[in-house]
């Protein structure tokens, strides 16, 4: 089944519905997505067929909002070709890193800052090199620790589509620290349209257990990108697996794929291509996402206002420093 989360004008908040063919079935009001998820199959499938019994809403009419709140954001960078091409954009570097290789690395990015369908993705005003970022999102639907790969399956509540957005300069620029891409990423994240809960999906696993969908990136109606899921190096399960390692996942945590290759961001052309084209998005620009399988995904590029200037980094010379080492006995 398909699961919205949209504006009820009537009660004035945010409310779950089923889409079918027919439209938007809201479910009861004193279910959230989180709750369903946590609730387990037995409960949604109860609270689905009493939403089935309402009189369905227009879809087209709709104010469609992200499909949950997420415990936490975990982004993966599971496709090849997408990491080859952006290490080369963004720090000037050949190659995949041997790292990479040995298990699906990923980031935390903010669960605070995520938007929906058709809103606008206001990038820092200090950015310049805006870019989109193609991933499919799975929801793991329960809590599990150092869950085993062959297990995790039973961890899968569904899919939806993620952007991840980029400001790439200052993605750039921050990661010479060597921590994270932090300010480069945690301005914006879209999920959507809705969540496809997993059954819907298995018909597209190839015979390697991956999911075969094909992925496709247009801006302003123009395609930029377009790659096939399969073409990903780590199974969701395997990804949900390594998530929950010495850790804990829970119902309701979102774990992204990484961009798809062949375009998925512009990044990645930039870096193989040697120069910025295509063009970095632009205020007004309409950028869509479409997933085989699951739906579209589209937002509108828009700056922010400039943020409050910092103060500037207190410097200490050397003997400063040697001093503050020199702890009294």
């Amino acid at each position: 089944m398909k699961l919205a989360t949209f504006h009820d004008p009537v009660l004035g908040a945010p409310r779950v519905g089923l889409v079918t063919e027919a439209g938007l079935h809201p479910f009861a009001a004193v279910h959230s997505m989180r709750s369903l998820i946590a609730g387990g199959r037995a409960a949604l499938d109860r609270a689905a067929a009493d939403a089935r019994a309402a009189e369905p809403l227009d879809l087209a009419e709709a104010e469609l909002l992200a499909p949950l709140e997420p415990a936490s954001v975990r982004d993966f960078v599971a496709f090849e070709e997408h990491v080859e091409g952006v290490r080369r954009s963004v720090d000037g570097a050949e190659g995949v890193p041997d790292a990479w290789y040995d298990a699906p690395a990923f980031y935390f990015t903010n669960p605070h800052a995520i938007l929906g369908p058709d809103a606008e993705v206001a990038f820092p005003a200090a950015c310049l090199a805006r870019d989109f970022e193609l991933e499919v999102a799975v929801v793991v639907g329960a809590e599990g620790r150092s869950v085993a790969p062959a297990e995790a399956g039973a961890y899968v509540f569904g899919y939806t589509i993620l952007n991840d957005w980029s400001a790439r300069d200052l993605q750039g620029r921050e990661m010479q620290v060597g921590l994270g891409p932090a300010k480069g990423k945690d301005f914006a994240s879209t999920l959507g349209p809705w969540i496809v809960t997993a059954d819907e999906l298995e018909p597209y696993r190839d015979e390697d257990g991956f999911l075969d969908l094909l992925c496709t990136v247009s801006v302003n109606g123009t395609e930029v990108g377009r790659d096939r899921l399969a073409n990903i190096g780590w199974t969701f399960e395997t990804m949900i697996a390594y998530a929950s390692r010495d850790s804990r996942v829970v119902a309701g945590d979102v774990l992204g794929s990484g961009t798809v290759g062949n375009g998925g961001c512009l990044a990645e052309l930039w870096g193989r291509r040697g120069a910025q084209e295509p063009k970095p998005l632009q205020p007004g620009d309409v950028v869509t996402l479409e997933v085989e399988g699951i739906g579209t995904l589209t937002n509108t590029v828009a700056a922010a206002p400039p943020a409050p200037e910092l103060p500037p980094v207190r410097r200490r010379d050397e003997a400063a420093r040697t001093a503050a080492r020199e702890v009294p006995r």
